[in-house]
């Protein structure tokens, strides 16, 4: 996993401390900002990853959503979400949930435009990514411009891909284990698609996605089916595919030219889509 030494802060990004009520709890957060204040600025929130039993907030601090912070003047809300040893599902989901809303609420505090709201994450941060997504169109109380999970994990069930895998960092063995502990007794069956968004059966109306993963490792055929899905479904969606059977490359070993490849697609992708893509929140 990654070490807390590379998970210091950039010295060119503001970091402020807070915390969200939500459901008699305070949920922990990191909120990322420019030094140098930036016009309209959209807001993200950004989930780490780490199988639903792993991982922390300031994860964020390695991940894609430091560049949005320093080259796009994005403010970025990382979120001490519960992990699965801590509390099963839907724990993770709600206050990841409670989060996205305090960005709404909040969203003139924290700098940000209100039309312009978007979520990311990375791995099971991906797959929370992918859930909020869905539970924001069902429940129309929060409108969502953009979303980018990055291989996500979202397929309780066993994919071409995550049958029988040996890739780096993350494999049949791990993707097993995570699930169980998410879902405890319900690991192997078709839960709701805002446990395992792969379950989903209408992808109409969800915001516009983008993601890549590696070919060679266990999330690469369930990214693949969501995104087609999407397309199906009418909503902009893309990914692109690289030669990795490492999980999180772009994390882990950001200096490979292919991290470095994914890195860039990435940060277009995500140029483009603040400057096409908006969402107003609905009267409440």
């Amino acid at each position: 996993m990654i070490s807390m030494m590379q998970m210091k802060p950039d010295k060119d990004i503001a970091i402020r401390k807070i915390k969200i009520e939500a459901h008699g709890r305070k949920i922990p957060t990191l909120v990322l900002s420019p030094k140098s204040k930036a016009e309209d600025p959209p807001g993200i929130l950004w989930i780490h990853g780490g199988g639903y039993v792993l991982g922390m907030k300031e994860m964020v601090h390695r991940s894609r959503a430091v560049n949005l912070v320093k080259k796009y003047g994005a403010v970025v809300i990382s979120p001490g979400y519960r992990l699965a040893w801590q509390a099963p599902y839907p724990a993770a989901i709600d206050d990841c949930y409670a989060a996205l809303l305090y960005m709404k609420s909040h969203a003139e505090s924290l700098g940000i435009r209100d039309d312009q709201i978007m979520i990311g994450g990375e791995s099971a941060g991906g797959g929370l990514c992918a859930a909020l997504a869905m539970m924001a169109r069902d429940r129309h109380e929060v409108s969502v411009a953009y979303q980018m999970p990055l291989y996500p994990m979202i397929d309780n069930f066993d994919t071409e891909s995550s049958r029988d895998n040996h890739g780096k960092v993350w494999n049949t063995r791990k993707n097993h284990f995570g699930w169980r502990i998410y879902l405890r007794n319900d690991a192997k069956k078709a839960v709701s698609p805002y446990a395992a968004p792969a379950r989903q059966t209408d992808f109409t109306g969800l915001p516009p996605a983008y993601t890549f993963v590696g070919d060679g490792e266990p999330f690469y055929q369930e990214t693949l089916d969501f995104i087609k899905n999407m397309k199906k479904a009418g909503v902009e969606a893309s990914v692109d595919v690289y030669p990795s059977d490492m999980h999180a490359f772009d994390m882990m070993k950001p200096q490979l030219p292919v991290s470095q490849q994914a890195i860039r697609k990435f940060e277009e992708k995500f140029e483009y889509a603040k400057s096409h893509y908006f969402a107003a929140q609905k009267l409440t």
